[in-house]
This record gives structure tokens, sequence and C-alpha cells, in this order.
């Protein structure tokens, strides 16, 4: 992947960064793996808002990706390296022997021609799926299940990737991509290698009109909102109504600590993330 950057004709162009897509060797997807979905806008299935500042966007299909990886034994050859405008990474087309095509997540590395498979007697190359059991200590992991059979639901976005750290038991000791240790189960399958597209943190938006094409709305201050839309609305001037800082329903905000302390998973994770200005959150 290159970046691209521009002359600055325009104050949006100065610091304007886009994403040259040399990597991808396909344009048009693969009709039969596509779906139209339908755009949401943030509403549930009652047609409320749960997700603020959403809607619009360009209009996309939406690509189906394996994430299950549970094609076993039968060997695939990459036929595609394609843009996904519902992710930050590349996907993979796959053509099986028996003659179906698949999508997975494209790490780094993965090249047209090269030969994958889902098999735990499978070698540890970049693309192959295994079980964690069968990986060595140190190997370097992406698209990792955390239920078994349900497909992989850890380390899917650009660049993205975890660390097997050791095993004990019935469970293997992972490095997550926010340094969370966190112990998962040996049956759970996962892909080897990192998520390709890793230059995608570098890119810059550079102007409001290419966040309105992503589908993302201006997000406007709740200071500058009215009461009845926001608890730290209303007021006098630049006032806060005498609040602590919270969200629209009244979670603090700057340091509330949102996590069930009786989550059922707790007992699964060894050391939690580091927080951005130091000590464990």
């Amino acid at each position: 992947m290159g970046i691209k950057s521009f002359r600055p004709i325009t104050p949006s162009r100065r610091m304007m960064t886009v994403d040259t897509k040399e990597d991808v060797t396909k344009d048009s997807p693969e009709k039969s793996l596509t779906i139209n979905l339908h755009n949401k806008t943030g509403r549930n299935s009652l047609g409320r808002i749960t997700s603020r500042f959403r809607g619009g966007g360009h209009r996309k299909l939406y690509r189906i990706i394996d994430f299950k990886r549970d094609k076993f034994e039968v060997p695939a050859v990459v036929t595609a390296i394609e843009y996904d405008p519902y992710r930050t990474c590349r996907i993979a087309l796959l053509s099986y022997k028996d003659g179906e095509k698949r999508y997975i997540v494209a790490p780094v590395g993965l090249n047209v021609g090269d030969a994958v498979i889902s098999s735990d007697n499978a070698e540890i190359k970049t693309g192959n799926s295994l079980s964690l059991n069968f990986m060595p200590v140190g190997t370097i992991v992406h698209n990792i299940e955390i239920t078994p059979g349900k497909g992989g639901q850890i380390a899917r976005g650009a660049g993205s990737f975890a660390q097997i750290m050791g095993k004990e038991g019935e469970h293997v000791v992972l490095k997550m991509p926010s340094g969370e240790l966190r112990m998962v189960m040996k049956r759970c399958r996962a892909t080897v290698g990192q998520v390709g597209n890793t230059d995608h943190e570098n890119i810059i938006i550079g102007k409001a009109g290419r966040n309105r094409w992503r589908g993302i709305k201006p997000r406007n201050r709740a200071m500058a909102m009215n009461p009845v839309d926001h608890p730290m609305g209303g007021g006098e001037g630049k006032s806060k109504s005498g609040a602590h800082p919270c969200s629209p329903t009244g979670v603090k905000a700057k340091g509330f600590k949102t996590r069930d302390k009786k989550k059922y998973s707790n007992k699964w994770i060894i050391r939690r993330r580091k927080a951005k200005t130091g000590g464990t959150i």
C-alpha cells in the first residue's frame, strides 16, 4: 500500500492523504459474494437512534467474508486482492479446488497465486487457518475465535494481530492488540499472520466532506445543545449546567469505568490493557 499526498491547491488538500491501492488487483467484487445491506443510520429495530451522528454515505455493496474458515482440508488459491468499503483491511478472493469461491481477510504477505488451507495439519504459513492448540508459542495470528465454531472476532482490522504467549491446560494465553493478556480455548481457530493494509492508520481525512462520504455526520458539542437533548445543554452562556461531564444518557465521562465487575469473561483476563495515561484499566 502506498500513500499519496497532494499539492496544497485548496485548504483541504493541504493535509489530505489517500490510499493509492497499489496492492489491489481487481476493481469489481465477486457478484455471488455480495449483498445489498440496508443503511440503518445508527437506528435499532424500533427505529430509535442508538448510535448518534451516522447516516448518508456513498452507496456500497457488502462483501460476505468467511470468518469461520470452516472449509477444512480443501486447498485454495488466492485469485485476487480486493478493496472492501465496509472494512479497513483488504480482502482476498479464494478459489477452492472444488470450485467454490470465498472471501477472507487478507494478511500481510499474501499475494495472488499463493496456496492456503484450513487444516490442523497445515504448516504455519501466512493465510493458513489452524486451531490454536496446533500453533507454537510466539506465533502471530489474526481473525481469532472466542467461541469455537462461531467465527473469528478478534484482530480483524487493518494492521492488527495477536501473539500466542503460552499454553495452560485447555487454554492458550494471547497478547491482544490492546496489550491485554487473555485466555482463549485451544479449540478456537485463528489465521496465521498480521492483517494487511498496515498504513491505514497514516491516512489523513483532510476535510469534513470526506467523512460524509463514509457515512459519518458532524458531532456537535453537548454544551451547544438544549437541555432536552443532553444533560449538559442549556444554561446561561458557556455553562455545563453544574454537572459532571457525561453522555446523553447520564453515564459519567472522564475516567468512569463502564465494564461490568461481574462480567463472565473477567476470569479469562490475566492482565488488563494499559491505559494511555499509564497504569492499567
